[in-house]
């Protein structure tokens, strides 16, 4: 049931896909994601990433292009010498997240998207 409810909230193939007369079998569709037995964590890693990207492109926003290019390519340029905090931490981003952080980058998204025409 659980599974159901997030795909109806954020799913796609509740929306592309008619699952008339198969409730049974849409119950059991997360389980085609073998990433989920094999490597449990692999999807965490999307979400990481982009709550890089998002703060590379905070600090194009708040400090200009320039410096976003800059911030990238110096935790680009220790590559895979050095932990994912440190790399975050040389593009001068924190490596947390908590409410504060994620908190920042959310109400950034949610100011640029209301600027969007409806």
């Amino acid at each position: 049931q659980a599974w159901l409810g997030l795909e109806e909230r954020f799913g796609h193939q509740g929306h592309m896909v008619d699952w008339s007369g198969l409730d049974e079998e849409r119950k059991f569709v997360w389980q085609r994601q073998s990433h989920l037995f094999g490597v449990p964590f692999y999807y965490i890693e999307y979400g990481i990433a982009q709550l890089g990207a998002l703060g590379i492109w905070l600090i194009s926003l708040e400090q200009g292009e320039e410096a976003a290019l800059a911030a990238y390519r110096k935790s680009l340029s220790l590559g895979g010498s050095r932990p994912l905090p440190d790399l975050f931490g040389a593009a001068g981003l924190p490596f947390d997240f908590g409410d504060a952080t994620v908190g920042r980058l959310v109400e950034r998204v949610q100011a640029e998207l209301d600027k969007l025409p409806e």
